[in-house]
């Protein structure tokens, strides 16, 4: 009888590996990119994804179909983890003296890429979500899990899931459009040309 792809991978075979990773790299990258905002770390991510899958193999359940829930897991610890590495570096940025620096043509031409600063704004407001909260709003929304292979990836019922995930949509809403106005929680910068039309129009009314 064929061995199935999860005893194959707790057995430690490197093909079964090779398939895990064909069928869900792309997946955790995209799940990546869109929790952490940077499309380099987001490759780190993924590669410390399945490492950690290689070295967690026995703790994959023999029972069950699709191990995506499993791999999901793994990818919310590492991204975490990221983060919370990320966090600490800028941290320790803005502790340096300031330095002058040459201004750059790039950086006006980054300046004007709506959707860079519409994903910029998204990430922050996410950050600001509780962090139950907003690993079960990357995980249905980011990653396009169901409730119950989220509820699998994080160890808590389907219940808790729906849950959070109704309470992470209400109060993105708000920060995500608080972060459009104001990005980074008060600069009083508009990047969206709604917003900025309707600030105008109020200024003439």
């Amino acid at each position: 009888m064929e061995l199935s792809l999860r005893s194959r991978l707790r057995a430690g075979d490197q093909s079964a590996f090779g398939e895990l990773f064909d069928d869900h790299a792309q997946a955790v990258y995209g799940y990546a990119v869109r929790t952490l905002g940077d499309w380099a770390a987001a490759e780190d991510a993924v590669s410390l994804t399945f490492l950690e899958a290689w070295r967690l193999r026995a703790t994959l359940h023999e029972d069950g179909d699709s191990v995506r829930p499993w791999l999901f897991g793994i990818a919310t610890n590492v991204l975490r983890n990221t983060a919370r590495a990320g966090r600490r570096h800028r941290a320790a940025l803005a502790r340096l003296p300031a330095r002058d620096v040459v201004p750059d043509f790039a950086d006006e031409l980054v300046g004007r890429l709506d959707d860079s600063a519409r994903l910029a704004a998204a990430r922050r407001a996410l950050e600001r979500l509780r962090r139950r909260d907003r690993e079960v709003f990357q995980l249905c929304v980011l990653a396009g899990l169901d409730y119950a292979s989220a509820a699998a990836a994080l160890d808590v019922p389907v219940g808790t899931v729906r849950s959070r995930l109704s309470r992470a949509r209400a109060r993105l809403r708000e920060l995500a459009l608080a972060e459009l106005v104001e990005p980074g929680g008060g600069t009083g910068q508009v990047v969206s040309d709604r917003v900025e039309a309707v600030r105008s129009n109020q200024g003439k009314n």
